[in-house]
């Protein structure tokens, strides 16, 4: 059911917590199954991740994404943090059941979340992002997996 990778993520989660000051923080839900994604964001000058931690309330899958997502934005410009997908989250942790796909929808949009919090903060623009959605359910009804 669960990949060794999801459940490593889940039992072992990395980069739980906060970041006092962060330079930029999204939250994000999902009304119909009651996840909830906070990602927090330490991003230097040059436009680096420097830090990435998060705060879930959901299932073990949402935990495990929420993890992935935050080992893949760390490191990484705003704009490398741009293309991590769902699909990406979802490859890292060599794959999720279909019924769990939308918790790698939130680890995206909560990342998107974040780096738009950053962007709006600082007055600038990133290439490709869009206002980020806060509950993702409806999206999920549209999207072809």
């Amino acid at each position: 059911m669960y990949s060794e990778k999801v459940m490593d993520h889940f039992e072992h989660p990395r980069n739980v917590g906060e970041i006092e000051n962060a330079s930029g923080v999204g939250t994000v839900g999902n009304a119909k199954c009651g996840d909830i994604m906070r990602i927090y964001l330490d991003i230097d000058e040059a436009g680096v991740i420097q830090d990435c931690k998060f705060k879930t309330f959901g299932c073990g899958a949402a935990v495990a994404t929420s993890s992935m997502a935050t080992e893949l934005v760390k490191g990484k410009t705003v704009q490398e943090a741009m293309q991590v997908t769902n699909k990406a989250v979802m490859e890292a942790l060599d794959g999720l059941p279909p019924v769990k796909v939308h918790c790698s929808l939130l680890a995206e949009e909560g990342i998107h979340a974040a780096l738009w919090d950053y962007a709006q903060k600082h007055h600038i623009q990133i290439e490709g992002l869009e206002k980020p959605k806060t509950d993702i359910s409806e999206e999920e009804e549209e999207e072809d997996y």
